[in-house]
């Protein structure tokens, strides 16, 4: 399903910077995150997320979850904003 709602959205970050900046920003609705994804860089957008009481939705492959964003490569994280 968010592989869907990822594709759907109008107003996505793609990235861990951009996503970790957009959390800080205060604008985000919704965090993406891949399973398969290293730990050490998913964990510290997962806790920022939890601070910020955005919710997390993992999904298990960074290579779905970039094609889902339009993109070649894989996303560890992805954001929708407003």
């Amino acid at each position: 399903m968010s592989y869907e709602k990822v594709s759907q959205a109008t107003n996505v970050i793609i990235g861990t910077k951009q996503t970790l900046r957009a959390l800080k920003s205060g604008h985000v609705i919704e965090v993406i995150v891949a399973e398969d994804a290293d730990p050490r860089i998913i964990g510290n957008i997962i806790q920022t997320a939890n601070e910020a009481n955005v919710p997390v939705t993992k999904v298990d492959s960074m290579k779905r979850l970039g094609k889902a964003c339009g993109i070649e490569v894989g996303a560890a994280t992805v954001a929708i904003t407003h």
